[in-house]
């Protein structure tokens, strides 16, 4: 037999455990009475917010749009040290880059485009670039954005600042901007970002293989979201994490964020 939904619209309608009903969706049966049954609609607004080309301040760190005058050379110096800091570019479609002029360049890409929407992030005990990252694939209208082209220099990896940085990035869409789907996306051979996404809070959704061709090697790529109605929660987490009650005077961790991620789900 035919199931047909009928929308109540604003009807305001009570179960038969007489809890208020507002919005949702009655099944009927062709020719029969309405079950019910009562399936409640998701309210979704759209569009989310464009992000702004504004500065995102934290404790450690601050999120600065990207330019050349300001960043380039904390951004050459940092993120070329030794070996460590040549491997930093291992999985980015660009870098490392022969000198500081050829860097410039592409900093004035940066500096000008809107998606991506580049920031330096810069450490607040030294006012000095130590990374970069950026929204894109940004789409108001759907409230889906991502974060990504992130690196980190080899003094900012493994920080607490890393982590602030990329949570105020998270929180401006999420929070602030009110986007629906927050997504990271990187090669799945690139097992540290991988793990990196998973610490965050973020769901893995599979793997797209043969996605693209990055410095003339295959990449398949590992997908992973964190959607609105999880955010309260790995917000809450990763704020308890970030406070400076949970790091002793050598600034080492208390409690890991995994754990906090488990204490708050």
């Amino acid at each position: 037999m035919q199931m047909i939904p009928v929308r109540i619209g604003n009807w305001n309608w009570r179960s038969r455990s007489n809890r208020a009903i507002s919005g949702g969706m009655l099944i009927c049966k062709t020719n029969d009475v309405c079950r019910m049954d009562v399936i409640l609609l998701n309210e979704i607004r759209l569009p989310a917010h464009r992000p702004a080309r504004d500065v995102l301040e934290g404790p450690r760190v601050r999120l600065e749009p990207v330019m050349r005058s300001r960043h380039l050379h904390d951004l050459f110096v940092t993120g070329h040290e030794g070996e460590a800091g040549k491997r930093v570019w291992d999985w980015l479609g660009y870098g490392p880059f022969v000198d500081e002029a050829a860097m410039g360049e592409w900093l004035d890409q940066c500096s000008t485009a809107a998606d991506p929407l580049f920031f330096a992030i810069v450490d607040r005990s030294d006012n000095r670039a130590k990374g970069m990252c950026s929204f894109l694939r940004i789409a108001p209208e759907q409230g889906t954005i991502e974060i990504g082209h992130i690196w980190f220099s080899p003094g900012l990896q493994k920080t607490a600042s890393a982590t602030e940085g990329l949570f105020l990035l998270m929180d401006e869409a999420m929070s602030v901007l009110g986007y629906r789907r927050l997504e990271w996306k990187c090669n799945a051979e690139n097992h540290a970002s991988r793990e990196a996404a998973l610490r965050l809070g973020f769901t893995f959704e599979g793997i797209f293989r043969q996605h693209l061709v990055v410095k003339g090697r295959n990449r398949d790529t590992a997908w992973f979201s964190i959607l609105d109605n999880e955010w309260p929660v790995r917000r809450k987490a990763l704020l308890s994490w970030l406070a400076p009650e949970n790091f002793d005077s050598d600034g080492r961790q208390k409690r890991s964020l995994e754990r906090s991620q488990r204490s708050n789900a």
